[in-house]
């Protein structure tokens, strides 16, 4: 786990989803939700076809998520690092 300097952008913000929207819309099936810790945008994970929650980074500049339904873990997509929150 590493130090990350996008830490300031976090928020305690709620899902704005329990599902992919995208996925939804294309027919698709997720393999794990992840959700923005910017805004509560909820995408699917890197296994899954349509990787929604990294193309949600693209898009929006929104670096820091974690698993849907938990806080076991923070991923920095800008820094390509688990984070280390205090």
């Amino acid at each position: 786990m590493a130090n990350c300097s996008h830490l300031d952008q976090l928020r305690e913000v709620p899902a704005q989803s329990f599902r992919c929207e995208e996925c939804v819309k294309a027919g698709q099936q997720w393999v794990a939700l992840r959700k923005c810790l910017s805004c509560g945008h909820v995408g699917c994970c890197d296994s899954t076809p349509g990787r929604h929650a990294r193309a949600h980074f693209h898009e929006s500049k929104h670096p820091l998520i974690e698993p849907l339904g938990g806080k076991q873990w923070t991923w920095c997509y800008a820094d390509d690092t688990y984070v280390k929150r205090a």
